[in-house]
């Protein structure tokens, strides 16, 4: 697809069609459940507002985000769904939280109190999810502490026990053996809480890995929490890969030039070449999405081949060699995962040469980097979709 304008170094393109599918496939998969789409740390670099809006129109009814900023940013651009702030919150964000009516996740008495006394002095009710540590190990309430802290919450005038969920640990989409014991020890904890405080509106605990895997039950709860699914981020798994990859990262050649033997290559010329080599520079780095690790190993692809990276990648620029790949010129476009009508490279491919991970590595793409976003429109005959819009920054 001819996408980048003229002064676009770098850019990803992001099929909000793929997006939307993925979201049926999961609701198709357990029909019986709602859908949270998780958009924290940007939807994992594919830019939080556009792809809110996506899962929404394909039938998500929620969002989560990792922190107030993330969620004002959804308020801001006219997301009125619910949007659950999933992990802790510091004192700074409560007022914001309370005023846009951003619900928040709670773990302790102490968050209870701020809260409560914020929501107070604003006069509203604000609605929060108490989190339940069931084997992360990480955020949540023990199990035997949270009969006693939704009590709370459901005395107070001030707050409403909208939720309550869990984290699953395992990711991988074909083991459940820890997810099972996750299960069984929520289960006990959903009882114990509705019998103190009745019925709970959203009950939330499975991930991509457990609301794929069929052999986890579901029973005691209503809403799936979901997110790599949604951008076809491969989780570890032994099977095909049920989800569509979202994003395409692109850059260019922007110099080339020949260089003889014995040439170093980068900062601290840890790569020499061994006989005479064409080498051409990117104008993209490790604030780009391409780790520091990608030297050993990692390649681009020009013109339908691999072009070896040579030398350490810098900050804003990373050197290959397209010594064998003939006619290489200033302006080709190189496809550094993803999929072009002549070449594809997977996310999962890409990590596993530059020695990183898929979620790391969309993670990583900087503001920078040029969003492109496409959707196919009735009437359209092109595969490749509709372009959308364009973001300057994440």
């Amino acid at each position: 697809m001819s996408t980048r304008r003229s002064d676009m170094r770098t850019w990803a393109e992001i099929d909000l069609d793929a997006v939307q599918r993925n979201v049926r496939r999961i609701a198709e998969r357990r029909p019986e459940h709602r859908i949270m789409a998780v958009v924290k740390a940007d939807a994992y670099g594919h830019g939080a507002v556009p792809v809110a809006s996506a899962a929404l129109a394909a039938g998500a009814f929620m969002v989560g985000v990792g922190d107030s900023r993330e969620a004002i940013e959804l308020v801001e651009a006219g997301i009125a769904a619910p949007i659950l702030v999933l992990g802790a919150i510091v004192d700074g964000e409560m007022a914001a939280m309370v005023r846009h009516d951003i619900r928040t996740t709670i773990h302790s008495n102490d968050r209870i109190t701020l809260l409560e006394r914020e929501a107070a002095a604003q006069g509203r009710v604000h609605r929060v999810h108490l989190k339940v540590d069931t084997g992360m190990g990480r955020l949540g309430v023990m199990p035997e502490k949270a009969r006693e802290l939704a009590a709370r919450v459901a005395a107070s005038p001030h707050l409403e026990l909208e939720g309550l969920g869990t984290h699953f640990a395992n990711s991988h989409l074909d083991h459940c053996e820890t997810s099972l014991r996750q299960v069984e020890v929520f289960r006990r904890v959903v009882e114990e809480v509705r019998e103190a405080v009745g019925e709970i509106p959203i009950i939330h605990a499975m991930n991509t890995a457990a609301a794929w895997n069929l052999d986890v039950a579901a029973d005691f709860t209503d809403t799936l929490r979901v997110g790599a699914a949604l951008y076809g981020i491969p989780g570890p798994t032994d099977r095909p890969y049920p989800f569509e990859p979202a994003m395409t990262l692109k850059s260019q050649i922007i110099f080339m030039k020949d260089v003889p033997a014995g040439t170093a290559v980068g900062y601290n010329g840890t790569y020499v070449t061994p006989e005479r080599t064409r080498l051409a520079t990117l104008p993209l780095g490790y604030n780009d999405g391409l780790p520091p690790s990608s030297r050993d190993g990692g390649f681009v692809i020009v013109r339908g081949a691999p072009a070896p990276i040579r030398g350490a990648v810098s900050m804003d620029y990373t050197t290959v060699d397209v010594t064998h790949i003939p006619g290489c010129r200033v302006g080709d476009e190189v496809l550094l995962f993803g999929r072009t009508p002549e070449s594809c490279l997977s996310l999962a491919d890409f990590a596993a040469r530059v020695g990183s991970s898929p979620y790391a590595i969309t993670c990583g793409i900087g503001k920078r980097v040029h969003r492109l976003y496409f959707r196919q429109q009735p009437g359209s005959e092109s595969d490749a979709g509709v372009f959308l819009e364009s973001s300057e920054s994440a």
